[in-house]
């Protein structure tokens, strides 16, 4: 018994003497666990390592600090980018975007610059061949005889409707002495061709907007169904507005012209040098404004249009300057290096423009895919037999890109410029047109099959066999004129009226609907189907419907809460009315508006 207590106390006495030295030298235990280990950090004071020593001189240190500790601290000191990764990983996308854009930009300058090239060549090539056709069918006509109810079908109306434009602006053209404009123009200081420079830009685009409504005011007018021929005399003052349009226009691009001819010859290079400086202006009043994808198109479409026109005026320079060196071609040369800057500078301030603004609005690259796309519907769409309008009109409307007038300057300057006499002369220039009728032939091939691997890949072929639903028709039209629209489809003599067929979306049309030679027929699906009689005998049956059980009627409200409903259908229905429509691509042209400024 006295042996186990004596064990007991033994063992108490062990475990209080344990204790007391961990409580003496707690850092035992932990360099047995191996958090720490016995450093010099540590001063040894009779076999003890004293920690407190260690946090005394770290806060004498920290009380007291030197300037090599600072350097040494901001050369040593490190930090982890992978805490923000996010951020990070963004940047470098933007990174990537900017490197991204010149390459698809270019893709898209380069896709509109031939379908502007395919609409420009078709008012030389084209244009003169389909209005000659018109005038055969008109000659030929009492001789085959008279079946139908039109004369000529609508696009042969607009195309010889374009023909005689065409020939009244170009003799009026010839009372506009260029070299006379030229003077003129040489003669005024550097600072006003630079004002008069910025102002007829901006009239070249307005007046883009408002002629291509006078033309497709024009050829609805001429070409819209009429109850009586008198209806017809609308059509002479449409037509001399639109004469006058093109002349306006094409003297307006006249003097652009002959002003970047007097910055090309001027002998110090100041204008043009101010000149192309004006486009980077354009960075400024753009990149700083806010841009959604709408506006962006409309951007793209515009920055198309005036590269091409560029290119148009320094061919008109080069012909001019050409002309009074007596066709030197060592003068091309030293024309090169100030065509050269032209170009360069437009090429630079579309990327940088494009550039910043995908940047600064958080649009992807991809977006430039999107609007080729958009450009080659509307191509592949005009393409169909029964198609709404003409290429050349909708590259006109989408991009604000106007042939005619730039086609009247152009022909303006080429003869006077080439003088033709001789046999010889006039089989060079029929082989010039083969020339180009094969270039036009050639790149409307080759924009066709692009435009149609566009399409496909960006998954609108359904769009193409859509048929759109016919307008509901208004109070105001039908109370004035309530036959119209039995009067606007007629029927020719001999055919009867058929029910149009039904057309299923996206599914492929027929194969006669792929035909681009045959003329369109008249629609029938704008007007609603004749009732189907049902005799009385048999009716058709009917499945009786179970009637719905009444709801109990709704607790009477009261004044104030009345008042309430009112006021929030009241501000509902206002910012239904003033909210913005979210427009589709196909459906944004060039001078739509958009808002692209900043609230």
């Amino acid at each position: 018994m006295a042996d186990v207590s004596g064990s007991e106390l033994s063992e108490e006495k062990e475990a209080e003497i344990e204790l007391k030295k961990r409580q003496k030298r707690p850092w035992d235990e932990l360099h047995k666990s191996g958090k720490i280990g016995i450093t010099p950090d540590l001063p040894e004071t009779l076999g003890f390592y004293d920690i407190s020593a260690v946090r005394r001189r770290e806060q004498r240190e920290a009380a007291d600090p030197s300037l090599t500790r600072f350097i040494s601290a901001e050369l040593t000191r490190g930090y982890f980018l992978e805490h923000n990764e996010a951020k990070y990983t963004e940047r470098r996308e933007r990174v990537y975007t900017c490197m991204r854009i010149p390459k698809e930009l270019e893709k898209l300058m380069t896709f509109g610059f031939f379908l502007c090239v395919d609409a420009f060549l078709y008012v030389f090539t084209l244009l003169p061949l389909r209005v000659l056709l018109a005038v055969l069918r008109l000659l030929t006509l009492p001789c085959c005889g008279f079946s139908g109810s039109r004369l000529l079908q609508p696009a042969q109306v607009c195309d010889v409707l374009k023909g005689l434009i065409m020939v009244l602006c170009f003799s009026m053209m010839h009372y506009v002495d260029y070299s006379m404009m030229y003077h003129l123009i040489r003669g005024q200081s550097v600072i006003k061709l630079y004002i008069i420079y910025n102002m007829l830009e901006v009239a070249d685009r307005l007046f883009s907007s408002f002629g291509q409504d006078i033309l497709d005011a024009l050829y609805w007018t001429a070409t819209e169904p009429k109850e009586r021929k008198r209806d017809s005399i609308g059509v002479i003052p449409h037509f001399f507005m639109a004469v006058f349009y093109v002349f306006l226009h094409a003297i307006l691009i006249m003097v652009q012209a002959s002003t970047l001819n007097v910055a090309f010859n001027s002998h110090n290079k100041s204008l043009l040098t101010i000149m192309m400086s004006n486009n980077f202006v354009e960075i400024k009043g753009s990149v700083f404004k806010k841009f959604e994808k709408n506006n962006l198109f409309q951007m793209s479409n515009s920055d198309i249009k005036e590269r091409f026109t560029s290119y148009v005026l320094l061919l008109i320079v080069c012909l001019r300057n050409m002309e009074q060196f007596a066709w030197n071609p060592d003068h091309l040369w030293v024309l090169f290096p100030d065509v050269f800057m032209v170009v360069t500078s437009e090429v630079a301030v579309d990327i940088i423009k494009h550039a910043f603004i995908t940047k600064f609005n958080d649009i992807t690259a991809d977006v430039y895919s999107e609007y080729r796309a958009s450009l080659a519907f509307d191509l592949v769409s005009s393409r169909q037999k029964n198609a709404c309008t003409d290429y050349s009109d909708s590259v006109a409307r989408r991009m604000g890109f106007i042939p005619l007038p730039l086609a009247v300057l152009l022909i303006r300057v080429v003869m006077s410029s080439v003088k033709v006499q001789g046999a010889l002369s006039y089989t060079c220039v029929f082989l010039g047109y083969l020339g180009l009728v094969t270039l036009k032939v050639l790149n409307s091939i080759v924009l066709l099959g692009k435009s149609c691997v566009y399409v496909k890949r960006a998954n609108m072929e359904d769009k193409l066999f859509e048929t759109p639903a016919p307008p509901p028709p208004s109070s105001t039209s039908s109370s004035k004129t309530p036959s119209r629209a039995d009067a606007s489809c007629p029927t020719p003599p001999g055919e009867s009226k058929m029910e149009p067929a039904p057309v299923t979306l996206c599914s492929p049309p027929p194969p006669s609907s792929c035909s681009v030679t045959t003329q369109p027929s008249p629609r029938t699906d704008l007007f609603p189907p004749p009732p189907a009689d049902h005799s009385p005998a048999a009716p058709p049956p009917r499945t009786p419907t179970p009637t719905p059980e009444p709801e109990p009627p709704a607790p009477p409200l009261s004044k104030e809460e009345e008042e309430e409903e009112e006021e929030e259908e009241e501000a509902a229905a206002s910012e239904l009315k003033h909210r913005t429509p979210k427009k589709d691509l196909l459906e944004i042209d060039r001078f739509t508006i958009c808002g692209n400024r900043i609230d």
